[in-house]
């Protein structure tokens, strides 16, 4: 219960930020719904000083159910045409052709071409321009019609007499909702939007793609299955935005009507299955074989099978968008719980996660409503959705950096303990240096470089008068002398070359490298004899112990370790015989003999 109330603070914040949120998009969608300045079904005015209108402003409405209706068959009833049911551009979900008439009139002579502009690309537009019962142009839906301006979306453009009445016809259908932004503006002031939305879609789908060759070739190098399914998460938010803003028929798959009909929804179930499988992969953390990992694997398995239903033909498009719709949210449901356990652990990828979900959330809910026609479409609410996917993208990318950075710091724990264990295993635990183990090591090392011009030294020495120390002032005073003896062999040897390493006991031993002739050795010998010429303090103490020391000198006297070893001690031992505080060297020879 204590953990869950330190962390109300976050929850709070988290809340009250989401709900900040929540509210800036709903009083946007609110300004939206306010009604235009001109009524439905009177003529839209074009002028010069209104280079760009709202169509809706005049816009009346007839349903082909039969989807059999002409041009002249809504030219005959254009006194059938009824103003929109609710206000605003989406007429949601319909199982009908639509018509659309729009009376136009210009009062001056036109600058350039008028460009009437359906801004959304998902459906299949046919215009036509008639008067006087008579159509006067018209732009089939097809890729290939001259008539029609090339373009992420259905646009035509037109030329009109001042002072004359002209009907505009648009007749739309769609296998989803029917968004209709309609724009009628000059050529000039199309252009400037069109290429601005062109630079908007290059940004976003930039940075998709960005996104996306990171994460595989994170995926190739590290192995981390984890970047394998973000790049599933990107490729399928990317490739229903490319389909949802037309950028991929106009450039990927152009006059491809599969393409068309099946991208956006396989892209979306694809994306859908990456957050079931990013989610659950790092979420469940080290317990994969939980029961909200399998659950996550669930999920996705059954996502990936609706995919593969629909793109073999076997499920409809209304059906996948239904199955996307309702099972759109289950990664976030499923995962809060998780994410909220890391939150109250004060794990920072939980908090991102919550505000990632929230993102999404609002931007869901605002394509939610308007492919039910209850918000208009405009800028905003067109790409709420794809703003809403990109931040989800950008804050899992997030929540990727801080899984990597806990690894790396979880690696770096195991190489330091690790570290830790081969110290004990090399170090005496008494005065910090090196044992016989890591002076094996070191030997070894050494001699493998070893010749007549770079000799190895190896000086074996025992303490004099250490014995009746510790029997006099007690084993604690033993050890305190033994890890000062310690620090003074440190203090007179040369740190890049020299090892200094306790046998055990009162015995310690010093390996030399680098040395260039014999009397080098002898020199590094005498110099550590005459350090032990001073008295050692301790607390209140001043003891005096001397050395014994007995050196060997490789390849010179032999060239493996333990040779090495036995000729040192073989020269101490002779040193102790001879009357103790020596050098001593015994070369091969006599050794032998």
């Amino acid at each position: 219960m204590l953990p869950a109330l330190r962390n109300l603070p976050i929850l709070a914040r988290l809340w009250r930020a989401g709900c900040g949120v929540a509210s800036v998009v709903l009083c946007l969608l609110v300004l939206t719904t306010l009604p235009g300045q001109v009524q439905a079904g009177e003529p839209l005015v074009l002028t010069h000083d209104r280079p760009e209108v709202d169509a809706w402003e005049a816009i009346t409405l007839q349903a082909d159910p039969t989807y059999q209706l002409s041009v002249e068959n809504m030219l005959n009833r254009l006194g059938e045409f009824k103003p929109p049911v609710r206000p605003g551009n989406s007429l949601g979900v319909h199982k009908a052709a639509m018509w659309l008439h729009i009376p136009i009139v210009a009062r001056e002579a036109q600058r350039t071409s008028w460009v009437v502009n359906l801004g959304y690309s998902s459906l299949r537009a046919d215009l036509y321009l008639a008067q006087g019962g008579k159509v006067l142009q018209q732009a089939r839906a097809r890729q290939s019609d001259p008539a029609q301006l090339a373009g992420r979306t259905p646009a035509m453009a037109f030329d009109v007499q001042p002072g004359q009445q002209y009907d505009l016809l648009v007749r739309v259908q769609a296998t989803g909702p029917l968004i209709l932004p309609i724009t009628v503006s000059e050529m000039p002031i199309h252009l400037r939007q069109a290429l601005r939305e062109q630079m908007l879609q290059g940004l976003l789908n930039g940075l998709a793609f960005c996104l996306f060759a990171y994460s595989l070739i994170q995926w190739v190098t590290q192995r981390d299955r984890m970047f394998g399914f973000y790049a599933l998460v990107v490729l399928g938010s990317a490739g229903f935005s490319l389909q949802f803003f037309g950028v991929g028929p106009q450039y990927l798959w152009p006059d491809n009507p599969w393409m068309d009909r099946y991208s956006g929804p396989a892209a979306g179930l694809m994306a859908l299955a990456g957050s079931f499988l990013f989610l659950g992969h790092t979420l469940a953390g080290d317990t994969p074989g939980s029961r909200y990992a399998r659950t996550m694997r669930v999920g996705a398995a059954v996502t990936a099978a609706v995919c593969i239903a629909l793109v073999v033909g076997w499920l409809t498009v209304p059906l996948a968008i239904a199955f996307m719709s309702l099972a759109g949210a289950l990664p976030s449901l499923i995962s809060l719980p998780a994410a909220m356990a890391r939150v109250r652990h004060k794990d920072p990828i939980g908090a991102t996660l919550l505000v990632a979900w929230i993102a999404f959330g609002v931007a869901a809910g605002t394509m939610v409503c308007l492919v039910q026609g209850w918000i208009p479409a405009n800028f905003w609410t067109l790409h709420s959705f794809q703003i809403g996917a990109t931040l989800d993208m950008l804050l899992f990318f997030r929540v990727m950096g801080l899984r990597a950075r806990a690894a790396q710091a979880q690696a770096q724990e195991a190489m330091r303990e690790r570290d830790l264990m081969q110290s004990l295993a090399n170090t005496d635990p008494l005065t910090g240096l090196s044992n016989r183990r890591g002076l094996q090591h070191a030997l070894h090392a050494a001699l493998a470089h070893c010749s007549p011009q770079r000799l190895v030294a190896v000086y074996l020495m025992d303490l004099d008068g250490f014995k009746p120390v510790n029997d006099a002032h007690g084993h604690d005073v033993g050890d305190d002398l033994l890890v000062a003896v310690g620090h003074r062999l440190l203090a007179n040897v040369r740190h890049q070359t020299d090892l200094v390493a306790r046998l055990g006991g009162d015995e310690f031993i010093i390996m030399a490298r680098d040395l260039a002739t014999p009397e080098q050795a002898e020199d590094l010998g005498r110099s550590l004899l005459r350090a032990f010429e001073h008295p050692f303090t301790l607390s209140h103490l001043r003891i005096q112990v001397g050395l014994t020391i007995g050196y060997a000198l490789a390849p010179l006297d032999s060239d493996d370790p333990q040779g090495l070893l036995r000729h040192a001690d073989a020269a101490m031992y002779a040193g102790k015989q001879g009357g103790k505080h020596s050098v001593r060297r015994i070369p091969a020879r006599a050794a032998l003999a």
